[in-house]
């Protein structure tokens, strides 16, 4: 799931006002930023499938540390404990902790049988992508979802929140569109590079929009 990741940190933002989204999509994202970096250091692995399932050519037959039901416990609390510190934020750290685990249940239903509970268990999946016109169907609704609810939680303070946002949310789903029916991946390592480089471009781009935002609440207090 890509997009579907994205919904959840953006809706999160309307629970958390005062955490960034970038922070939330982040959360969300988080096994998918392990990923790839667990894939440089060979702690993980994938191999280049197109048979693998109709709607990816990744097999992900290797990746415990960043997907297991277990390891994403682990991080969430991490993560989560992490951001308290620093911010104090009760209900943000709650929501990333949600965010975080979320990510397994949403692979779970779109994955075939490779989504781990812990390192070495037996492994499960819904197989949404089997069916490539149901995994478009629900991936589409849940970030239309979430697009909706980030903005109606938020207000734009200039046209970068305004123009900025919406720029973003058209280049994730001009992304997915492309990832979605394009051809297969030329590499490994081209998958890592992409994942790493994309995934700070596309968590500066979210902080950089929603510093441009205000919460909705705070608009309509002070106007």
């Amino acid at each position: 799931m890509f997009l579907g990741h994205f919904a959840v940190g953006l809706a999160s933002k309307r629970i958390a006002p005062r955490t960034s989204a970038a922070i939330l999509i982040a959360a969300a994202l988080f096994a998918d930023i392990l990923w790839p970096i667990f894939l440089l250091f060979g702690w993980e692995h994938v191999r280049i499938d197109p048979s693998a399932t109709r709607f990816t050519p990744l097999d992900f037959y290797d990746y415990p540390w960043s997907h297991s039901l277990l390891a994403l416990l682990t991080w969430a609390t991490a993560f989560a404990l992490l951001y308290w510190r620093f911010s104090r934020y009760a209900i943000g750290a709650l929501m990333i902790w949600v965010a975080v685990l979320s990510h397994w249940l949403l692979d779970w239903i779109t994955h075939r049988p490779d989504m781990p509970l812990y390192p070495g268990s037996a492994l499960f999946g819904l197989q949404l992508w089997s069916s490539i016109k149901w995994t478009m169907i629900v991936e589409f609704s849940m970030f239309v979802a979430g697009v909706c609810v980030y903005l109606r939680s938020t207000r734009a303070r200039d046209k970068i929140g305004s123009y900025g946002a919406a720029a973003y949310f058209i280049f994730l789903t001009l992304v997915y569109v492309a990832n979605s029916s394009g051809p297969p991946p030329p590499s490994v390592s081209s998958i890592l590079w992409v994942g790493l480089i994309g995934g700070v471009i596309l968590l500066l781009w979210a902080w950089w929009i929603d510093s441009h935002r205000e919460p909705a609440t705070a608009s309509r207090t002070t106007g």
